[in-house]
C-alpha cells in the first residue's frame, strides 16, 4: 500500500466504523507503548488489544512506525484543538510560544515511555510515512503561529512565519530526541528551546 493510500485510509475521512476502529487501534497503540515503550508496540497484540483483525491494522497502518507516527499526531491534534478555543498566555510572541512548548514538552515527560516511542518512531520514519509526518508538522505550525500571533483565529502562517516556526520546531524535536535518548536532562529541552525562541523573535 502507498503512503497516500494509507494515509487516506488512516485519516479523518470513512465511515463511522472505520473512524471507531482507527479510534480504538491508535488506544491500544497508546496504552501498549505507555506501558512498555516502542518495543512494547507489536502489530499482532495491538489487532488483538483493539479488537481487529491483523490485516486489518495493516490496511491502516502499515507498520509500527505509522502507528507511532500517527498516535503523535494524535497527541498534537488534542493540544492543537486546545490552542483554537482559547488564546495562549503571554504578554509577547516569546512568551506565548514559551507556554506552549513549555506545556507540551511537560505533558510529553510525564509519559517517558510513550513519548521515547512517538520520537523514536519519528526519527526513524521514511518516506512511506510521509502523509503522516505532515500531519504531525501541520499540527506543530498551527500550535506555534497561533502562539506568535496570539490570536486562536490565526490562519495560514506568511512565509517568513513559516520559516521561523520549522526552525523553533526543529530545535524543539531535537532537543526531545536528546532527553528520549538520554543525552540531555529535562530541563534542558526548556533552555534549549528559549535560546532559539529568543533569537528568532526578539
Amino acid at each position: 500500500m502507498s503512503s497516500s493510500s494509507a494515509t487516506e485510509v488512516a485519516g479523518q475521512t470513512g465511515s463511522a466504523a472505520q473512524r471507531e476502529r482507527r479510534r480504538r487501534i491508535l488506544d491500544a497503540t497508546i496504552a501498549l507503548a505507555t506501558e512498555g515503550g516502542f518495543d512494547a508496540v507489536q502489530m499482532r497484540t495491538v489487532a488483538d488489544d483493539a479488537e481487529v483483525a491483523l490485516g486489518t491494522l495493516y490496511r491502516y497502518f502499515p507498520s509500527k512506525i505509522h502507528l507511532l507516527v500517527s498516535a503523535l499526531g494524535r497527541e498534537f491534534e488534542e493540544a492543537e484543538q486546545r490552542t483554537a478555543t482559547r488564546a495562549i498566555p503571554g504578554e509577547t510572541p516569546h512568551d506565548r510560544v514559551m507556554f506552549l512548548l513549555s506545556r507540551t514538552t511537560r505533558m510529553l515527560q510525564k509519559q517517558p515511555k510513550l513519548t521515547e516511542a512517538m520520537v523514536r518512531a519519528f526519527m526513524f520514519a521514511d518516506a512511506s510515512v510521509a502523509g503522516e509526518i505532515h500531519e504531525v508538522g501541520m499540527r506543530l505550525t498551527t500550535m506555534i503561529s497561533r502562539a506568535i500571533t496570539g490570536s486562536p483565529e490565526h490562519g495560514e502562517a506568511t512565509e517568513e512565519e513559516a520559516a521561523i516556526i520549522r526552525v523553533i520546531a526543529d530545535v524543539w524535536l531535537s532537543a526531545l530526541v536528546g532527553w528520549v535518548t538520554g543525552r540531555s536532562e529535562a530541563t534542558d529541552v526548556e533552555k534549549q528551546i528559549d535560546v532559539a525562541v529568543r533569537l528568532l523573535l526578539r
